[in-house]
């Protein structure tokens, strides 16, 4: 029987568990056993991530147990993974996305253009502040941390005129109609593989590997191996503001991103656009836009 490890958020229980539910689906024969594991990201509340030791804190203790061999794989929001994984662990299915794009929750505004002047919008993120002060310089950007039941009593309780949150999170537990205002790429460019979940395995598994296999969506995998391949080259964590976002665009692929520095400043934002990519060629073409941003010119083109 093959064993999963999950986070004990609703969120990361209810994207596992689907994904779980479509693998059953496709091997009728086969059950499957959770494991449920405390991270040290979700121990700690009260503090950014980036002053705890960054997002590998919420895959850390799961990745020990797939080593561990107490779980034979994981179910991660690829956005959490680091850009290098411990050695014997690999990504080894990348299933169909969902919606990529931020989301504003506002409920007594709506629109991210209704905010009155000096709005205070909660956020943990330093790209999405950044992304929130070019469209609207004057709102007050505040730390929020918690998982999304939290966010969401926060600013129904007036803590917040508005919060953003990734939509993929809010259509999994659901809850897409609390969305006042999508957020367009060009407004809010998302996180590197937001929307995306990364199944992790040993890499010498060959037959959870075989398991996994059927969901496996390429195309969403090119396009999350180029937005990752950005966040290698630009040696990304939480501590550093960054967001990329590939696209099929034809037969092309179409890649944004943008750097800045912890404090905003040194904003560079570059874009690739190639032929449609396998995998490798994907990871390739994001190192080199990272690659250029890392030394660009401030507001790259």
């Amino acid at each position: 029987m093959p064993t999963y490890a999950t986070r004990r958020s609703a969120l990361a229980l209810a994207q596992c568990r689907a994904f779980v539910a479509a693998l059953g689906r496709a091997h009728p024969n086969v059950t499957f056993d959770e494991k449920q594991v405390v991270t040290t990201g979700d121990k700690i509340q009260d503090r950014p991530l980036a002053d705890i030791g960054g997002k590998g804190l919420f895959v850390k203790e799961i990745e020990e147990a797939l080593l561990a061999r107490e779980a034979d794989f994981a179910v991660h929001s690829i956005k959490d993974v680091p850009a290098q994984l411990p050695p014997g662990l690999a990504l080894v299915c990348i299933p169909k996305r969902e919606d990529p794009r931020d989301v504003l929750v506002a409920p007594r505004h709506g629109k991210l253009a209704s905010l009155p002047p000096g709005a205070k919008v909660g956020t943990s993120s330093l790209h999405r502040a950044i992304s929130l002060h070019i469209t609207r310089p004057d709102l007050t950007i505040v730390p929020l941390r918690g998982n999304v039941d939290t966010r969401l009593r926060k600013v129904d309780a007036g803590e917040c005129d508005a919060i953003v949150l990734a939509r993929a999170g809010l259509v999994r537990l659901g809850l897409a109609d609390r969305g006042t205002d999508v957020l367009e790429p060009d407004i809010s460019l998302p996180a590197v593989g937001q929307g995306a979940l990364g199944i992790e395995a040993r890499a010498d598994d060959a037959a959870t590997r075989a398991l996994l296999a059927v969901l496996h969506d390429a195309a969403t995998a090119v396009c999350v191996q180029a937005e990752r391949g950005v966040m290698r080259a630009l040696g990304g964590d939480c501590h550093t503001p960054l967001a990329a976002h590939a696209h099929r665009d034809g037969g092309d692929i179409v890649l944004d991103a943008f750097v800045a520095e912890p404090d905003g400043s040194r904003l560079r934002r570059g874009s690739r656009r190639a032929p449609w990519p396998d995998e490798a060629g994907a990871a390739l073409l994001g190192e080199a836009l990272g690659a250029a941003l890392l030394h660009a010119p401030d507001r790259a083109p």
